[in-house]
């Protein structure tokens, strides 16, 4: 069927299909509202459209026929779950990561653990321990000097009560040890104080006097000219530091082979295994009194004892899981602690470690209780520890006691 051809503009046919402008809204043949309304003139709509009363709306020339409009759709974000009558879209809850948050925990605690020992060290004075002249040469392993010293300095009347101090001025020593690590078992050696020794610059006379008269130096170099064993390092602890890094650790336990009872120690406690606290420790530690047999050999075997039970409690885990104990024992420590110039937080990570890892322990190789050092069996401990040779050290040269036939 060959197309037909459109009406021109002005004919019926042409009026007729797409209306006339020009015509008023009276015009019988008028099919579109000049104002693009609705039909008039009275053509029924189409069956079905609107009902009675209705007009079907006509298509403006030119103009393309477009889908009814929906309201705008924003599509769910990613993990959302479909939404509740009359509700929209519910987000999910963020996930919590625990994997996460323990990894972010383990490296606050690491530095918590690594930063503590640095900020401890500021408070740790160095002291100049080294005497000037000749000295032995460097020998293997490491060697430290340990002294714990009875300087009231710090200490209020109260707290010298407390600890049985007295009010005696000066610098005295009530411990003397050496410390020494290597190839072989960390050694722990004590030197009674009452040890008799030359004394460079002064006769034979008890070794603490040293201390007494000239400090670290004089006494370095009088327990390296009698020795022959090189002192690397130096470390000294007061009274309030030692009842502090006790306390710091919970206490530790004694076990006393006798009833002990001393006024001058601030000291009366019972026979056998106990838990004691920092001042009694410190009692413990300095009485001489108690043992009329032995004396001051028993004090370092005590000494000794106390050491050994604080690098216990300090290895404990619950030293690094607890923030408060591990933060006031490195407090502790270092409040009255004085270290030999060049004795930095490396060094003394290193002491600190080998003080709680103590394998052999004994008394310097003694011939009576005056007290002498026994000439044949002090010279080979020496040896045995300036050649670096402590696993080959004989029991018979390393007692509790330091006697030949002690314990």
């Amino acid at each position: 069927m060959a197309d037909r051809p459109r009406p021109e503009p002005g004919t019926p046919e042409y009026d007729w299909l797409y209306g006339d402008k020009r015509r008023g809204a009276d015009d019988p043949t008028q099919v579109m509202p000049a104002s693009g309304g609705s039909v008039t003139g009275g053509r029924p709509a189409p069956h079905g459209y609107g009902g009675q009363g209705q007009n079907m709306p006509v298509q403006q020339p030119g103009a393309q026929q477009r889908a009814p409009q929906r309201p705008h759709q924003v599509p769910p974000p990613p993990g959302a779950t479909p939404p509740r009558s009359g509700g929209g879209f519910r987000m999910p809850r963020p996930r919590i990561r625990p994997v996460r948050w323990i990894l972010l925990l383990l490296a606050l605690w690491l530095i918590f653990l690594a930063v503590t020992p640095f900020v401890a060290l500021r408070k740790v004075s160095t002291v100049d321990a080294f005497p000037d002249g000749e000295r032995p040469a460097e020998q293997d392993g490491t060697t430290y000097l340990i002294v714990g010293s009875d300087s009231r300095e710090g200490l209020s009347k109260k707290e010298r009560e407390e600890l049985g101090t007295g009010d005696a001025g000066g610098q005295r020593t009530d411990t003397i040890m050496l410390l020494h690590t290597g190839s072989g078992p960390n050694l722990l050696t004590s030197i009674p104080r009452d040890s008799l020794v030359p004394i460079p610059g002064h006769n034979t006379s008890k070794i603490n006097a040293a201390f007494a008269w000239g400090g670290p130096q004089l006494l370095i170099e009088t327990i390296e000219d009698n020795t022959g064993i090189r002192i690397d390092h130096y470390v000294e602890i007061g009274f309030g530091g030692f009842v502090d890094v006790v306390d710091a650790v919970g206490g530790i336990e004694i076990c006393p082979e006798r009833r002990m009872k001393d006024k001058d120690a601030n000291l009366n406690i019972k026979k056998g295994c106990q838990d004691a606290d920092g001042i009694v420790a410190l009692g413990y530690a300095r009485s001489r009194k108690t043992d009329p047999a032995l004396g001051d050999i028993t004090r370092a075997k005590h000494q000794r004892e106390v050491v050994s039970a604080v690098g216990s409690k300090v290895l404990s885990p619950w030293t690094f899981v607890n923030p408060f104990r591990y933060w006031n024992l490195n407090m502790a420590a270092a409040q009255t602690l004085k270290v030999s110039e060049g004795t930095g937080a490396f060094t003394l990570a290193k002491f600190a470690m080998a003080m709680t890892s103590v394998d052999k322990t004994c008394g310097v190789p003694i011939s009576d209780l005056a007290v002498h050092w026994d000439t044949e069996r002090s010279k080979q401990f020496f040896q045995k520890v300036i050649e670096d040779d402590v696993k080959g050290m004989s029991d018979d040269l390393c007692t509790a006691s330091g006697l030949a036939d002690g314990p």
